[in-house]
Order: C-alpha cells, then structure tokens, then sequence
C-alpha cells in the first residue's frame, strides 16, 4: 500500500496500484479541485501529462 499526496495540496489517498489511488484521490479532487476538474481549457492532452506525471510519482513512491 503506498500513501501519496495530492498533487495540488497536502492531502493523501491510498493504494495498492496506481489505478486504486487514483480512485481513493478522486472524491477529494471533485470536492476539493473541483475547479481544476471543470476547467474547460483542460484538453485530453493535459489530462493524459497528468496521468503520466502522477503515475510515475506513484511508482517512485
């Protein structure tokens, strides 16, 4: 089980895979960035850099 941070702020979720804390960060990130989740200038490519850039976080934890 690894424990990570928020990438925008100091709160944790949990997860055996990278897929399991993503789900475990997704009810903080709706509530908490939610703005971040709604900003429609955000392209399917920014949401795919995301993916990459906090997958390897994950895996380096």
């Amino acid at each position: 089980m690894k424990t990570l941070k928020c990438d925008l702020c100091e709160a944790t979720a949990e997860g055996e895979t990278f897929e399991d804390w993503m789900k475990a960060l997704m009810p903080h990130y709706m509530e908490a960035h939610a703005d971040v989740m709604k900003d429609p200038s955000k392209t399917e490519a920014d949401k795919e850099k995301w993916m990459v850039v906090n997958r390897a976080r994950f895996d380096a934890a």
